[in-house]
């Protein structure tokens, strides 16, 4: 099967020039194609769901996320591969499951969505924020409420988050613990909160991958992440500041210094908002 790129070039959607960038753009952000092109301008989610749509007769989907899904219909899915893959479950026939999809020329996703339900997977595109809004709703439970300045700490060690979230919560704060980074991006897509701390290193998924994510993600990429690590060089704090990190705090951690990291960061990114 064909590469996306390689499609909306032959589809006179993007020029080749266009995908040249864009490819190479791709290998140093390791972000999806499409997720480029439109951080380059050259087209809009919805403007690459319409065109595919239209070159190659593909099934859409819009505001879907307040429909309603039975608890059978979402268990065909672990909510961590939905959330990995963004895909959305939207109904079963017979032996064929429809699926909401972003990339339907992604088949490696698709080969995995036939083996875990035993179904043929009939994809329906929709953006990633549309699928990104049902997984947090119908998989997280999210109300997408506004709350307080909540701050999610994802460590693995409970001594070292149960040290910062008292620091914090005397502070007046609302903090939400993840043992690993998996975790925390669950929590950070239902609760989307002010600010999130993540450990270097931690199953699963580490700070690294958590920071892509979160980045990746429309409805989380504007949160502010501080990295804690036990590996306290200039270098390595240069590593995290190039990486998108806001802040390094080095292991062992010093509640004083935490809360002064993240009421910097907090005013920083309230004064930026203004």
């Amino acid at each position: 099967m064909k590469h996306l790129g390689d499609i909306l070039v032959e589809a006179e959607i993007i020029s080749k020039k266009t995908l040249e960038r864009a490819l190479e753009r791709q290998k140093l952000e390791k972000k999806r194609l499409g997720v480029i092109l439109e951080d380059m301008g050259v087209i809009t989610e919805e403007e690459l769901t319409e065109a595919l749509s239209k070159q190659f007769n593909f099934k859409t989907i819009k505001n879907f996320v307040g429909h309603s899904y039975p608890q059978e219909l979402l268990e065909l899915l672990p909510s961590d591969f939905a959330m990995k893959k963004l895909v959305f479950p939207l109904k079963t026939k017979d032996s064929m499951l429809a699926v909401a999809i972003s990339d339907p020329f992604d088949l490696e996703t698709m080969e995995m969505l036939s083996r875990i339900t035993g179904l043929q997977i009939i994809p329906v595109l929709a953006t990633r924020k549309e699928i990104l809004d049902a997984i947090s709703v119908h998989y997280l439970k999210s109300s997408s409420s506004e709350g307080g300045e909540a701050i999610l700490v994802a460590e693995d060690s409970l001594p070292v988050a149960t040290l910062i979230q008292i620091a914090l919560v005397k502070e007046g704060y609302k903090v939400l613990l993840a043992a690993d980074g998996l975790e925390a991006l669950k929590i950070a897509m239902a609760e989307r909160p002010k600010l999130i701390i993540t450990d270097s290193i931690m199953p699963r998924m580490d700070g690294y991958g958590l920071l892509r994510a979160i980045k990746a993600n429309p409805m989380t990429s504007d949160i502010p992440i501080i990295m804690l690590t036990s590996k306290a060089s200039t270098e390595d704090e240069q590593k995290a500041l190039e990486f998108g990190f806001s802040d390094f705090i080095p292991k062992p951690v010093q509640p004083v210094r935490v809360v002064s990291r993240v009421k910097h960061i907090l005013e920083r990114e309230k004064r930026f908002k203004r």
